[in-house]
């Protein structure tokens, strides 16, 4: 079996993080790697500077290229070196024999010979790492079942979703896109966006910077978003440009086939917004319920309908025409302030949720910081 090292999961085969296999069809000079051994991944990423050392746990066996470096422990508590590799302290060591290097398509140059001849600085005392090992299993356990916890009210949220969207819906009205939203002009920057701490004006831009930062966008809270900045000749703009409370915007692209999914503006923060590259703004041209329009066009009774008429092979797509067709259901004001009440109730447990497991994220890694030295 083909496997990859993600900085994130571990030791994955190739298909289950590619969707396909990316190894040569000959692997006969592939390392072998067995379960509990370990393998460093020389590829930087975010948050890994240095690469990242990952111990097999998923399989009995698999097969890496040999970019990668393989070894096996010939002493030491196996949980407990793979607590330190977690740790990144043996970062230093790895400096000091990259640094000098030439970094080449996300690769760090470590050789092998100086990799293995680097000091790790670890306590020899078996009762101690035994200690330290059980203690941070506990507490991936811990993560671990907050993760599942965090996913299983995530899918109760799609499933419930898709009852209140599609189930419930037989009395609803139906229309046209056309009927019930206005679709207003873009303003096309190449590569601008503006930060709230700098101005008054935030450009959202980007389909995939829609899609990434979730369904709904507080506004309040936008200045999380690494933006880039840049200055905008604020003379070209009337106030026709700017979008309003209660403007949608839909990302028309994107490169994994969730176009259509949509951003409310519901927050009134006193920001001015401007609709830019890959979007298409849009104005309801009837009064919905707050954040109501945010829960039905990411749900799947109204994507179903985006995903046929997507286009394009490399960066999938939708015109405007033919979203102007797609069919919008919505109900009387007063059922989708019950909808909304429901989902959002159910959006304040995925956030406490989320916050407790970052929270204990940041737990780990604080004490992963005072393990080693």
């Amino acid at each position: 079996m083909p496997l990859t090292i993600s900085s994130k999961d571990g030791l994955v085969d190739q298909i289950s993080f590619f969707n396909k296999t990316v190894a040569s069809k000959d692997i006969s000079n592939y390392y072998l790697i067995k379960n509990g051994e370990f393998a460093y991944n020389k590829s930087y990423s975010v948050g890994y500077d240095f690469g990242s050392v990952k111990r097999l746990e998923r399989y009995p066996m698999g097969a890496l290229s040999t970019l990668y470096i393989c070894f096996t422990l010939t002493k030491h508590n196996s949980d407990y070196i793979k607590t330190y590799f977690d740790s990144l302290k043996w970062y230093k060591e790895i400096y000091k024999i990259s640094a000098e290097g030439a970094r080449n398509h996300g690769l760090l140059n470590v050789p092998t010979d100086e990799f293995f001849d680097t000091y790790h600085y670890i306590t020899d005392n078996p009762d101690e790492q035994q200690k330290i090992a059980a203690f941070m299993n506990l507490i991936d356990k811990r993560i671990q079942k907050q993760q599942k916890l965090l996913e299983n009210i995530k899918k109760y949220k799609r499933g419930l979703s898709n009852k209140l969207f599609e189930d419930y819906a037989n009395n609803w009205t139906i229309a046209n896109f056309a009927d019930v939203f206005k679709i207003l002009q873009n303003n096309t920057f190449s590569r601008v966006e503006l930060t709230c701490e700098e101005t008054e004006i935030l450009n959202i831009h980007y389909g995939d910077v829609l899609i990434k930062y979730g369904d709904i966008l507080d506004l309040s809270k936008v200045c999380d978003i690494p933006f880039i900045k840049n200055n905008i000749d604020l003379k070209r703009y009337t106030e026709t440009s700017y979008l309003k409370n209660g403007d949608v915007v839909i990302a028309d692209t994107a490169e994994d086939y969730t176009v259509g999914k949509t951003i409310e503006i519901f927050s009134a923060t006193g920001k001015r917004v401007l609709s830019g590259l890959h979007t298409i703004p849009c104005r309801p041209l009837i009064s919905f319920e707050a954040k109501y329009l945010g829960y039905y066009l990411n749900s799947y009774n109204f994507r179903k309908q985006i995903l046929p008429l997507i286009q394009g092979t490399k960066v999938s797509s939708i015109s405007k025409s033919k979203l102007k067709k797609v069919k919008v259901k919505y109900p009387e004001q007063k059922e989708q302030k019950r909808i909304v009440s429901i989902l959002s109730l159910i959006d304040e447990k995925i956030y406490i949720a989320e916050h407790q497991l970052t929270s204990l994220k940041i737990c780990k890694d604080g004490l992963l910081q005072q393990m080693f030295i």
